[in-house]
Formats: C-alpha cells, structure tokens, sequence
C-alpha cells in the first residue's frame, strides 16, 4: 500500500466518522427533545441546543484534517485556495458556534443562580 492510498483511505475515514459523530448527535438530541416534549418536567430546550452544537462543532473539527489529507495528495494551487477557503469557513462557523455555546451555557448559569 503507498502512502497516497494510505492517506486516501484516512481522508476517508475522517469524513465517515465526522458524519457519523453528527448523526449520533442529531439522533441523541432528537430522543431528548421527544423524551422532553413528554415529560412531566420539562428541561430547557437550550439545554439540547448546546448538546447539538457540540456535536456539530465536535463534526467540523475533524472534517479540517480530513481536508488537509485530500490536499496533501493533489497540492495543485487551486486545491490549496479551497482548502484554505474550507478551513476559514469551518473556522469561522466553529468559532460563532463556541461562541453561542458559551452564551447559553453562562445564560443558564446565571438564571440557576
């Protein structure tokens, strides 16, 4: 096996494993907001929003690498604006993510105070 198949098929399974981390998540949350809906005490549903939103950010983190094996196997100038692009975006929108985690979590600490 050469080290472009190799890194190909890690490329790969960086992407499956991302989607999967993002499936389980929706799925984990979905069960939890049914399960609040029908519940006699009902929870906050910022509570599920965070939980989602570290899936989602947890999903993004590892499609980065992923990204950077792809290139890593076809380095042609245009590959490199994308990636770089790609990464920006991902960034950005992980940034802006945390961000708003953070304000719901600090927001809930407060009102349980």
């Amino acid at each position: 096996m050469t080290i472009a198949i190799f890194i190909t098929y890690s490329a790969i399974a960086l992407n499956v494993i991302s989607v999967l981390v993002l499936l389980f998540g929706v799925v984990k949350c979905i069960f939890s907001f049914v399960k609040n809906e029908f519940s006699s005490r009902k929870s906050r549903l910022q509570d599920i929003r965070v939980e989602l939103g570290g899936y989602i950010l947890l999903s993004l983190e590892i499609l980065i690498p992923a990204d950077i094996l792809k290139t890593i196997i076809e380095p042609t100038y245009e590959d490199l604006i994308i990636l770089g692009s790609i990464v920006l975006i991902r960034t950005v929108l992980s940034i802006s993510l945390a961000k708003e985690i953070k304000s719901i979590s600090d927001e809930r600490k407060n009102t349980d105070s």
